[in-house]
């Protein structure tokens, strides 16, 4: 994210140094929407996280975000625009032959092996978050901004909303179905309940990739690592 972020922004300050800022911007005609629902659909997965959880998180982890976001172009230059928002977040991590003991009694988080015993075939922890996403955007060419590249930088704040962990058809330890039921437990004690991430984006027209790393840790001090989650993937916008 680093790297698309440091070319994006040359671009801009190459463009801005050789005179684009000059254009008499009162004259142009915008097609330009005040506000739009943005979406975003990513691969998720944890910085920080021990070798103990990162070896046993498996399979396609993925998230989906969504958000209504009020743009407000700069009048000095439309180019540059202000957004604020409000939306909902969701991410799911998984895991092969493991538990996520949500319900202990134990100060840390157990994240437990379960090669030797009965495990669910299927199983996730899952998070999902109210957020107010704040971002700086630049629209190389506003007038026809369907067809423009564009890029934002920003941050987002948000409160967990829940925190479970679902599990789909028991097997025993020869990975032979034993029950084809269903165990959700919900619980957010482990967590910390506010967050805050810092988030990218670049692209043209009406899609852009996007990226997120989690500033604040998902875990508590107290609790474990310091887990920070990052995301990346697809955006459909206005932006």
């Amino acid at each position: 994210m680093k790297k698309i972020l440091s070319v994006a922004f040359a671009v801009v300050l190459v463009s801005t140094a050789f005179g684009q800022t000059k254009k008499d911007w009162s004259k142009e005609v915008f097609d330009r929407a005040g506000d739009h629902f943005m979406v975003q659909f990513g691969l998720d997965n944890w910085a920080g996280a021990p070798d103990s959880i990162s070896n046993r998180m498996n399979g396609f982890s993925r998230g989906v975000n969504v958000a209504i976001m009020m743009n407000k172009p700069f009048k000095s230059d439309p180019r540059w625009s202000v957004a604020l928002g409000l939306g909902i977040s969701n991410s799911n991590i998984f895991f092969k032959n493991t538990s996520v003991d949500l319900k202990s009694s134990s100060t840390l988080l157990p994240f437990r092996n379960l090669d030797s015993t009965d495990h669910f075939k299927k199983y996730k922890l899952a998070t999902t978050f109210a957020e107010v996403p704040i971002e700086l955007r630049y629209t190389f060419d506003p007038v026809n901004q369907k067809k423009s590249w564009k890029i934002a930088v920003g941050v987002k704040v948000g409160t967990m909303l829940n925190a479970h962990t679902k599990g789909k058809t028991l097997q025993n330890k020869s990975n032979t179905t034993i029950n084809a039921y269903t165990e959700k437990i919900s619980k957010r004690t482990y967590f910390n309940s506010t967050r805050l991430a810092a988030t990218a984006r670049v692209g043209i027209g009406n899609f852009s990739l996007f990226g997120s790393y989690a500033i604040t840790s998902l875990v508590k001090d107290v609790s474990g690592a310091a887990i920070r989650p990052y995301q990346f993937g697809l955006c459909l916008s206005g932006l």
